[in-house]
């Protein structure tokens, strides 16, 4: 009787420590993802980066208060903003620039 109730015990216990060790590989996976650096970012991922709407990251990009760049996204004729790894750590640091006087 005792052999099983150990037994039991040991195997919920190995349940719950392959349940945590899931939970950290998948946290794991997802730091690693969101630590990638790449040369130019969207505005959808600039966005996710800095919690912001997408909106307003394209808004920044158009009034200046990010360096930004159109560029081809294979949609036609259209073109999509894009945000150098530089500048996004420049915002990050030192936040938008002034909006610009036309």
């Amino acid at each position: 009787m005792s052999t099983v109730t150990h037994e039991t015990i040991l195997d919920e216990r190995i349940d719950e420590l392959l349940n945590r060790l899931e939970r950290l590989e998948r946290t794991l996976t997802l730091l690693v993802e969101q630590r990638t650096v790449k040369d130019w970012y969207t505005t959808a991922e600039v966005a996710t980066i800095l919690d912001r709407a997408e909106f307003t990251v394209r808004e920044w990009c158009r009034l200046g208060r990010i360096e930004a760049e159109k560029r081809d996204c294979g949609r036609g004729n259209s073109q999509e903003w894009m945000i150098s790894h530089d500048e996004l750590l420049r915002v990050q640091n030192f936040g938008l620039l002034p909006v610009r006087k036309y």
